[in-house]
């Protein structure tokens, strides 16, 4: 395989539907129409593929990672539930400091769900959990967002999201959590790509921000864009950033929530921090922070045969 336009056949699109129905809180999957990023069918008939039967037996924020050498897949996703009791002052104060972990060879045939007690004690949630694969270090970094208060000895007892991370190189056994971010406000629903040696980070802030550093642990990110959601929509979170199969774009769904919800934007600059909205999309129904990923033809031809295609998604 010599380009990227050979290796991979399409997209999957991995995401959760929401508070509002009994199964929102889900996982559920969507695959591109061949490599159209913008064009979307529903799989498994509109419902969930995974569900949670731990903790509190809701899943959000779905993130897919392939490993380093293509022969397995993990997914992780955040353990809550807000369907039926509409607490986000329990969620976030209170919640799961566990996260969910599913394990895959195929995307078709899925371990038994684990559940992962990642965030350190005090921590009131750890919500929206990603992965990088630091090749540097060969290991997994997994980062989320936790609430936890300042330091007391300081004076400073202000809580707020601050951006954790742990290693692992099996998903079973992690390092301590550190901090990661920590801005002096809340900070959630980081992701992030690497590009030719450049780590491009994208996360909610005050707004959606994008930055750049050398490294996953580089002690200095340059900010790029502010408001990378402005002026196209209202708001902003659970921004999910990849690149295409076949050319030098990039895509960045960012979550107009309560309104639009996922809005795509585009760039051939992914360094520039410029954004724009492309003309016409099609994407599946009320999806909610996830994650996407490229699929080979073998793995694409799998998922229509195992979970069925063709349930149209809208504009």
């Amino acid at each position: 395989m010599t380009s990227n336009q050979e290796q991979y056949a399409g997209y999957l699109f991995a995401y959760f539907k929401g508070e509002g129905s009994e199964d929102g809180e889900q996982v559920y999957f969507a695959l591109s129409r061949g490599n159209d990023p913008l064009n979307w069918q529903e799989l498994n008939g509109g419902r969930p593929v995974l569900t949670s039967g731990l903790g509190e037996q809701g899943v959000r924020d779905p993130y897919l990672v392939r490993s380093p050498r293509g022969d397995f897949f993990y997914l992780v996703a955040t353990d809550l539930r807000i369907y039926g009791n509409g607490d986000w002052k329990r969620a976030v104060t209170e919640g799961s400091r566990s996260i969910m972990v599913w394990k895959s060879e195929d995307l078709i045939r899925w371990s038994d769900q684990a559940m992962i007690e990642i965030a350190p004690p005090g921590a009131g949630c750890a919500w929206a959990p990603e992965v990088f694969d630091d090749k540097d270090e060969d290991v997994y970094n997994v980062f989320w967002a936790s609430m936890i208060a300042g330091d007391a000895g300081s004076g400073d007892q202000e809580s707020y999201h601050r951006m954790m991370v742990a290693s692992t190189k099996d998903f079973i056994t992690f390092s301590e959590p550190a901090v990661y971010m920590d801005y002096g406000y809340s900070v959630i629903d980081t992701t992030m790509i690497d590009d030719r040696g450049t780590i491009y980070r994208i996360s909610k802030g005050h707004n959606v921000m994008q930055e750049a550093g050398a490294s996953f642990h580089s002690p200095s990110y340059a900010l790029i864009n502010g408001s990378v959601e402005q002026p196209f929509l209202m708001r902003g979170e659970g921004p999910i950033i990849f690149k295409s199969n076949t050319e030098e774009k990039w895509y960045c769904f960012v979550d107009e929530y309560g309104l639009r919800g996922y809005v795509p934007f585009e760039t051939t600059d992914l360094g520039s921090g410029e954004w724009s909205l492309p003309a016409n999309y099609r994407l599946p129904d009320s999806p909610r922070h996830g994650s996407v990923i490229p699929v080979t033809a073998a793995e694409y031809e799998r998922l229509l045969e195992q979970y069925g295609g063709g349930i149209d998604a809208h504009e």
